[in-house]
């Protein structure tokens, strides 16, 4: 088979959520963030088990995932849009009983004269200049809109990585003047937040990448393997180029593992003589240019042909792959191909 495998461990994205819903302060409701794809990881398994796990609330990106995760949990779980209320999104909304954050005077307008009484929340920019009312317009609507009975108040860190980073406490500041004495439940902390500590935690916190394993929690269980197959090798002499623009030429007799998996599957190109593959414990540089379907790795010091060899796994997470590409864990996580079979873990088996 010449299908990369990517192998998901659910009882590692059931542990992570456990012990951050732990770390969230005594009271606080824990949801789970299962935006895009749930990071790449496949939607359908992962919201299963993390509902299973305990979680009640969801957070997506946008009113077409709502839909695709209502049809995956059924009714009772609390899905929110992040993206709030779009023109179109009415009868979505009420049809399959999604919470839309509500980001702009537009879609608290749309939303309440199209869909009265229906739940909602309010997204507030507490900083970040992303989605979100900033303080001006919020404070020019919040009467009439706590009137409406919103289920949430929330706003979102921009430096929660960086927890010594002025923006935190300016944030937490700026969220407090918005939301005190409102009487709403309020949400500031996804992962980040929550390794902040408790004042970040409010009523409900909301971890994403910490359940996938990935920056900042440091303390997550491993989540994802990616195995790539060997589909051929060749044993080149010194001076022979591997690879699109001849980027590689073998300094010694060099014997070169074609695998499946480039670009088109979300490896980056960035990688290009610079990553590391693995055959069980032993690192194997990838050699010339990541193309769309293929990479090429050095092997020669192998004392075999490997059927396959790990470019995601126990030696090397997404975050580290990351830092080689020069990009960030989440978009190695997000980009991950459908091409590759996906094999799913339970009870670490």
């Amino acid at each position: 088979m010449a299908t990369a495998t990517l192998s998901v461990d659910l009882e590692a994205i059931a542990a992570n959520w456990r012990a951050l819903d732990k770390a969230s302060a005594t009271g606080v409701q824990t949801a789970a963030v299962v935006k895009a794809n749930a990071y790449g990881l496949g939607l359908s398994r992962v919201a299963r088990c993390l509902a299973q796990a305990g979680a009640r609330r969801f957070f997506v990106a946008v009113t077409e995932e709502g839909v695709t995760l209502r049809q995956i949990l059924g009714p009772g779980p609390q899905i929110c849009v992040l993206s709030g209320h779009m023109a179109g999104d009415t009868e979505m909304v009420a049809d399959l009983d999604l919470t839309p954050m509500l980001n702009s005077l537009d879609q608290v307008t749309r939303h309440l004269e199209s869909l009265p009484g229906h739940a909602f929340g309010v997204q507030l920019d507490s900083g970040m200049s992303r989605l979100g009312m900033a303080e001006a317009e919020w404070e020019a609507i919040a009467p009439f809109v706590l009137e409406a009975g919103p289920e949430l108040l929330m706003s979102h860190l921009a430096c929660a990585d960086e927890p010594d980073h002025a923006m935190n406490e300016a944030q937490l500041a700026a969220f407090h003047a918005m939301t005190d004495g409102t009487g709403v439940p309020r949400s500031l902390a996804a992962t980040g937040g929550i390794l902040l500590g408790a004042k970040y935690h409010f009523d409900l916190t909301r971890p994403g990448i910490g359940l996938y394993g990935g920056r900042p929690y440091e303390a997550a269980c491993p989540v994802v393997g990616l195995s790539l197959p060997v589909i051929q090798t060749r044993q080149i002499a010194a001076g022979e180029a591997v690879g699109y623009g001849c980027t590689w030429v073998a300094q010694q007799p060099t014997r070169v593992a074609s695998l499946s998996g480039g670009y088109a599957d979300g490896l980056p190109r960035s990688l290009s003589n610079a990553a590391m593959l693995w055959d069980g414990d032993t690192p194997c540089p990838l050699i010339g240019r990541v193309s769309m379907d293929t990479i090429t790795v050095d092997i020669t010091h192998l004392p075999h042909i490997p059927r396959s060899l790990d470019i995601l796994g126990p030696n090397q997470s997404p975050d580290q792959l990351a830092d080689v590409a020069g990009t960030i864990g989440y978009e190695i996580l997000t980009g991950i191909s459908q091409r590759y079979y996906r094999r799913y873990v339970e009870g670490g088996k």
